[in-house]
């Protein structure tokens, strides 16, 4: 839009918000071998956001699938963030490929956390989203014999031992972790506890609800897959009823402010800097 601004509204960036350090850490990795203009093949999306993911594709990176891992051979196979089970490590050795493992340094050490109480017996249990891909990682190291749950009802539908050992998804919610700690123990239950929940996520709850109450409107910015997204985005929504979800700058809408007004713009550990500046430049010149 050129022109003065009509509306003058205040915008601010949280922050706080955009990519975590396991994120950055991925994509500068990416970068890194794209720049010398090689060719990189990722695991599944390198992260959540689709804008991201298009800035990085017209680079040179591939994203592929883990079943179609075994189609590949002599590549660069980039491990995203997330993490991976043992077999995509199996597959992509088989055939002769280079592994650049960007996982997150905190999912990998509970992979490896996971594993070792698996070997020792232990009756595993994890508080995450099925299916999701650190989850498949994480279950990778059982053998997928954990018990995997992503609410306290879901829990309650299941056999639970009377001996068992809890860990978590990274991003999962540390207030409902800790009332299943405390509903395992209700019932009589010998748990051993493994918050596993990492705080630069956790943390941001109580930063991004002050963040909303000092705002007339909030514009949040996510990739609609983007899990952590969504639950960042429902805290907004909970503190300023005039919270409004975009994926990308184009999905502004003049109409959701009035003259003056403050607006606070955040975001998920999957957005990147460069979209929340984008989202800002647009609401400025509203």
């Amino acid at each position: 839009m050129t022109g003065k601004s009509k509306l003058r509204l205040k915008s601010e960036i949280d922050d706080r918000s955009g990519f975590c350090f396991g994120v950055i850490r991925a994509i500068e990795k990416a970068e890194e071998l794209l720049d010398q203009g090689k060719v990189v093949y990722c695991v599944g999306q390198i992260v959540h956001n689709e804008e991201e993911v298009n800035r990085l594709k017209k680079k040179g990176l591939i994203t592929i699938n883990q079943e179609d891992l075994h189609r590949y051979k002599d590549k660069n196979v980039l491990f995203r963030a997330h993490g991976e089970p043992p077999e995509s490590y199996s597959k992509a050795r088989e055939h002769d490929n280079r592994i650049v493992d960007a996982s997150c340094p905190i999912v990998l050490k509970l992979q490896k956390d996971i594993k070792k109480a698996y070997d020792n017996g232990e009756n595993i249990f994890i508080f995450g989203k099925n299916n999701h891909p650190e989850v498949v990682g994480l279950n990778g190291q059982t053998g997928n014999q954990a018990a995997v749950f992503q609410s306290l009802e879901e829990l309650k539908e299941k056999d639970i031992p009377d001996k068992l050992t809890l860990f978590s998804q990274t991003t999962m919610s540390l207030d409902e972790f800790y009332k299943i700690v405390d509903y395992l123990k209700s019932q009589g239950k010998e748990v051993k506890v493994r918050d596993s929940i990492c705080r630069q996520v956790s943390n941001r709850r109580q930063e991004l609800e002050k963040f909303c109450q000092s705002h007339d409107k909030i514009v949040f910015v996510a990739g609609k897959n983007s899990s952590n997204g969504k639950m960042l985005y429902n805290i907004c929504k909970q503190q300023n009823p005039n919270a409004h979800f975009v994926s990308s700058a184009n999905e502004v809408d003049s109409n959701w402010f009035s003259e003056e007004e403050t607006v606070g713009i955040c975001g998920a550990t999957s957005t990147p800097q460069w979209l929340l500046e984008q989202v800002k430049e647009t609401i400025d010149a509203l």
